[in-house]
């Protein structure tokens, strides 16, 4: 058993890359045919890290060829940790290698040559897991098939391959027990189920690596003594901590937030209900003194009745209960 740097860090993954012979090997695995040559390009991003100044992101690109003589550009992304900012990270970055005018090549023509632009490859390492898939390694192909027939076509085009891309996937935690190829026996180096008490370094068997991939064992070794290194994986965990803490307290707010929204729409329902409530009061006033008023007239009316059909005035006070001034201002018209 042997111990080597975690490749996972960024800054490990740049060490491990930043010699060809390494990165010829691991590519040449992954995307399945083998590059003669290769043109490493990480775009650095530093953040300050007390006094030092760390890589702690980093977008790795690479202008390949094969060996057919094929060029191509393969985009390496690694993401640790499941953050929410990432896709669109992995999709601004995308966008900038469709854009970026040294992505392409020049091809001989009959009269003049012409600028081609480079086919794409994107390669993700995900510390998560996808939703569905469980597979390792997942190959992602186009194939141009004719919508009529359904039939394949095997000629690739320029214009197609310019504007689509395929993809690799690799699933870290599905590759925990998965040996069954040559790839998936790479890509022990990393399986984070050898990882020590210490994140920042994995214990692989280098038995299970076979032979012709051990170079890369050899440079994640020398990469565990550089103090570099070290010093930069310390502060890449510092960054994701903060970054999940950041997202921890969106979330927190967010939620605060959707309570408070819930508090006032139930407060909005009060009030209306309340509205509601006062209305139907003061239709049910309205109401009781269209029916006092009625009823008033009925008594009146009966009242003059009574008196024209001959009861005297001290009677109908008597008998309704009213004084006999009340009962005159009825009787007798104004």
């Amino acid at each position: 058993m042997v111990q080597i740097a975690n490749p996972i860090y960024d800054v490990v993954f740049k060490y491990l890359m930043n010699d060809e012979k390494v990165a010829r090997l691991l590519l040449s695995a992954i995307i399945g045919k083998e590059v003669v040559s290769l043109e490493f390009r990480p775009t650095e991003h530093h953040f300050p890290v007390g006094e030092l100044l760390a890589v702690l992101r980093m977008d790795f690109s690479a202008r390949i060829t094969d060996e057919n003589g094929k060029q191509e550009l393969v985009i390496i992304e690694l993401q640790k940790a499941k953050i929410a900012s990432d896709i669109m990270r992995f999709r601004r970055y995308l966008g900038e290698q469709y854009s970026n005018k040294e992505n392409l090549v020049r091809e001989p023509a009959p009269e003049y040559p012409y600028r081609k632009a480079l086919p794409i490859l994107s390669i993700y390492f995900l510390g998560h897991t996808l939703e569905y898939a469980r597979a390792p390694v997942l190959r992602v192909n186009r194939f141009y098939i004719d919508a009529a027939t359904g039939e394949q076509i095997l000629q690739k085009e320029p214009f197609i391959e310019s504007l689509t891309h395929d993809s690799v996937i690799i699933q870290i935690p599905y590759l925990k027990g998965h040996r069954r190829n040559e790839l998936e026996q790479l890509l022990a180096l990393f399986d984070q189920s050898g990882a020590t008490d210490d994140p920042h370094f994995l214990t692989i068997n280098e038995l299970d690596l076979p032979e012709r991939y051990r170079p890369l064992l050899r440079r994640l070794q020398t990469a565990t003594a550089d103090p570099i290194v070290r010093q930069n994986m310390d502060a890449e965990d510092d960054l994701i901590e903060e970054i999940k803490d950041y997202q921890r307290l969106i979330t927190e707010k967010e939620y605060l937030l959707s309570e408070k929204d819930t508090l006032l729409s139930e407060k909005d329902t009060l009030l209306s209900e309340k509205d509601t409530l006062l209305s139907e009061k003061d239709k049910a006033i309205m109401d009781s003194r269209q029916t006092i008023f009625e009823q008033k007239k009925q008594i009146e009316a009966a009242i003059k009745g009574m008196f024209e059909a001959g009861i005297d005035i001290k009677r109908l006070a008597d008998m309704f209960g009213m004084s006999e001034s009340a009962i005159a201002a009825m009787v007798y018209p104004k």
